[in-house]
């Protein structure tokens, strides 16, 4: 009987292959997703910086084995002569000392660390293991048609106004009178309350005696403390130097021949964008004069000595990004250090005051900057900067005595001579005590040095501006304002996140409410013109300007804007948004999230933060507490001023008298102490990072020049004290 035949539907399901895949290729299993895990980017020896440290560790150990092993073997073999006298631990020690795996135990901590803190007005520079810093000034003077007392129509600052029949008299502004009357009728309250006699005509009477004022002349060979100018020919060939850096700088003559300019390329904890046309100039000057100080300063003058170094940067605290990868890729490429580690300045300030929970207030040149520490670590919300300093004073000083007059009434913020004669005046005259005015005016004298002419020895009289003139940290509308943002993103754009296109420069709650305060009482220009004057973005279709190919400098700093970015900085896509028609489509594209976020930071750069000291100081530990008191009594009783505006006498006890108008619920805990063990608060901050570059402890904190080559900007995420 033949076989039974299978139903048709289970002949369709029998199988007929013969067991040969379509592909050689590993085809995955499903993913159980009932338990589902990965340690992908969850181990440390996943990252190729952790895994680098951890490979430098285990060679520093190796190392120490076998010199210990050695030094065994080299005693262990001539027993009759004693013991050998052995660089570093003792035989029966089980291991050697932090410094010693570090640096070697011949090697003085910190010989070969260079600590760099530039500023807006001075560079610091010098090896960790010294005790104090070289200090440059923070300027290049190069070739140039024209000086800059020349530039423009060559008018003098402050402007003056011609009057028939008399001499030029200096021409105040509207803003300038109104300020200035009204902190005078304060401070005559302030002195009134405090039981301070003064005369009512006294600023009369001494602008009487300083219209009848002649200088005496002092010969040349007479005057001890002569100024010796910077003579710019050569006496071998008769050619000139194509720059000159530092003091030499400062100290050329304005009608030398050839003319040189002088150029600042650092201003208000950033770069000054305003003087210069050219990124890679700028770039080009940082690079002189940082390199000319290691040169002249510590007697490192080729690049095969400085690959021997290694360098930590002291960077602002509320900074932007392009500059510090613009400062990074300098140290790396032009100067070739081995490792380079960074530190923030309120950070350094605690390392160097010994302070761990503090609130560092930094009165610089042109840079004001409050942040408080706790635990050693910055507060990052109580960040704050404003564009005023002690360069500001200066200014209203001079304009308050040129007002009064000034027996030298040709004097000129333009013209180098008359700049370091300013800066001197400020510094021995200006004062914050009300003990200075309980005499009424007082009779002072100075000394103008000008180059190819003979010392002048004058007399004058002040009263009042010696006072007014620093009192304005505190009324700031004494300042002048006008061209702080000129020249904003004009030639480095701002930074924006690889993956969003959102702005992600670091932005602090105290700021972002310092700059809302300032908003409401001076709302800042219309978005119709940009910060520098560029193309502005439309109203509706926002367009967000990608980041510029040469917004850092990729190997030298001569090379052209079209040269390609390297692989480890990725290029930012472009983010433009198309124009679309039709109001509803523009009306969503105004709303967009992005759009918004945008605009936010277009407006923070269009606002000029400026508040009085004690409005900011107060703002940032209320961040910082987060509503806690007693974290508020911590950072109210340990204030540190530092910076060279906070040398003005009485500047302490007047900051603590006005904190404690403004905060009366804390009055009894507000401290402010000088700096400790009598260190100069201009050098407190490079005196901590030097600590900081002597610990062992922060060796995770070092980038290498291999990390920064594979990773670039990225390995600041792991390398970084705080949240890149």
């Amino acid at each position: 009987m033949p076989p039974r035949r299978k139903p048709r539907e289970q002949q369709e399901l029998q199988r007929r292959d013969n067991n040969l895949g379509f592909t050689s290729w590993p085809i995955p299993p499903l993913i159980n997703q009932k338990n589902y895990y990965t340690d992908f980017l969850k181990r440390d020896d996943q990252a190729l910086s952790q895994r680098l440290q951890a490979e430098e560790n285990r060679n520093k150990l190796a190392k120490a084995a076998r010199d210990k092993d050695r030094a065994l073997a080299q005693q262990n073999q001539s027993p009759n002569e004693g013991p050998m006298a052995i660089d570093g631990p003792e035989a029966g020690d089980d291991e050697m000392p932090d410094s010693d795996l570090r640096s070697g135990a011949t090697e003085i901590p910190g010989s070969k660390t260079i600590i760099i803190h530039p500023g807006s007005r001075n560079l610091r520079v010098g090896l960790a293991s010294d005790p104090l810093p070289k200090t440059v000034p923070m300027v290049v003077a190069r070739k140039a048609e024209q000086s800059e007392s020349e530039t423009g129509t060559g008018e003098p600052k402050p402007k003056r106004r011609k009057v028939e029949g008399q001499a030029e008299q200096v021409e105040l502004e509207d803003w300038f009178t109104e300020a200035y009357s009204a902190m005078t009728v304060d401070l005559k309250g302030r002195l009134r309350g405090k039981g301070i006699r003064f005369v009512p005509n006294t600023r009369e009477q001494a602008q009487a005696f300083n219209r009848k004022v002649q200088p005496d002349t002092i010969s040349e060979h007479n005057d001890i403390n002569k100024i010796e100018w910077t003579d710019v020919v050569v006496t071998d060939n008769g050619s000139s130097p194509d720059y000159l850096v530092g003091h030499s700088a400062l100290r050329i003559p304005d009608q030398s021949k050839p003319r040189y300019k002088l150029c600042w390329p650092l201003r208000y904890g950033t770069f000054n964008e305003r003087d210069y046309s050219d990124q890679n100039h700028l770039y080009r000057d940082i690079i002189t004069i940082i390199e000319e100080a290691i040169k002249d300063q510590l007697g490192i003058r080729s690049a095969r000595e400085r690959a021997q170094y290694s360098c930590v940067l002291v960077v602002p605290d509320l900074y932007e990004k392009n500059y510090i990868i613009t400062m990074l890729e300098l140290l790396f490429r032009e100067f070739g250090f081995t490792k380079v580690s960074l530190i923030q300045e309120s950070m350094s300030a605690s390392f160097g005051a010994g302070f761990s929970t503090c609130c560092v207030v930094d009165v610089g040149a042109y840079k004001t900057s409050i942040c408080c520490v706790d635990e050693g670590l910055v507060v990052e919300n109580s960040r704050i900067t404003m564009r005023y300093g002690s360069a500001d004073v200066t200014e209203a000083f001079i304009k308050m005595l040129l007002s009064s007059s000034f027996p030298y009434a040709d004097l000129n913020l333009k013209r180098r001579f008359d700049i370091l004669l300013a800066e001197e005046l400020k510094q021995r005259f200006g004062t914050l005590a009300y003990s200075d005015l309980a005499h009424g005016s007082q009779q002072h004298d100075f000394h103008l040095r000008a180059p190819n002419q003979e010392t002048r020895h004058y007399r004058f009289k002040c009263y009042d501006e010696v006072m007014l003139s620093t009192m304005g940290y505190y009324r700031p509308g004494l300042f002048d304002t006008a061209n702080k943002l000129v020249g904003r993103r004009s030639l480095i754009g701002r930074s924006y996140d690889l993956y969003d296109g959102s702005p992600n420069d670091p932005i602090s709650t105290a700021q972002a409410q310092l700059l809302d305060i300032v908003a409401a009482t001076n709302p800042p220009p219309a978005d119709s013109t940009g910060v520098n004057g560029s193309t502005p973005i439309p109203p509706a279709v926002a367009s967000t300007p990608a980041r510029p190919a040469n917004s850092v400098p990729s190997g030298t700093i001569e090379e052209p804007a079209t040269s390609p970015p390297r692989e480890a900085e990725t290029p930012q896509p472009h983010r433009a948004i198309s124009p679309v028609e039709g109001d509803k489509d523009l009306a969503s594209i105004s709303k967009h999230p992005l759009t918004e976020i945008i605009r936010a930071a277009d407006r923070r750069d269009r606002t000029l933060p400026c508040i009085p000291l004690d409005e900011a100081i107060a703002l940032s530990i209320e961040h910082a507490a987060r509503s806690d008191d007693r974290k508020m009594r911590d950072f109210f009783g340990g204030i540190i001023p530092i910076g060279g505006g906070s040398q003005t006498k009485g500047f302490r006890p007047f900051l603590e008298e006005e904190l404690q108008n403004s905060v009366p619920k804390f009055r009894k805990e507000i401290l402010i102490g000088p700096p400790p063990r009598e260190i100069d608060p201009q050098v407190l901050v490079w005196k901590g990072a030097s600590v900081f570059g002597k610990l062992t402890v922060t060796n995770d904190s070092w980038i290498s020049g291999l990390e920064w080559d594979r990773l670039g900007s990225r390995v600041l995420a792991y390398k970084c004290l705080w949240n890149w």
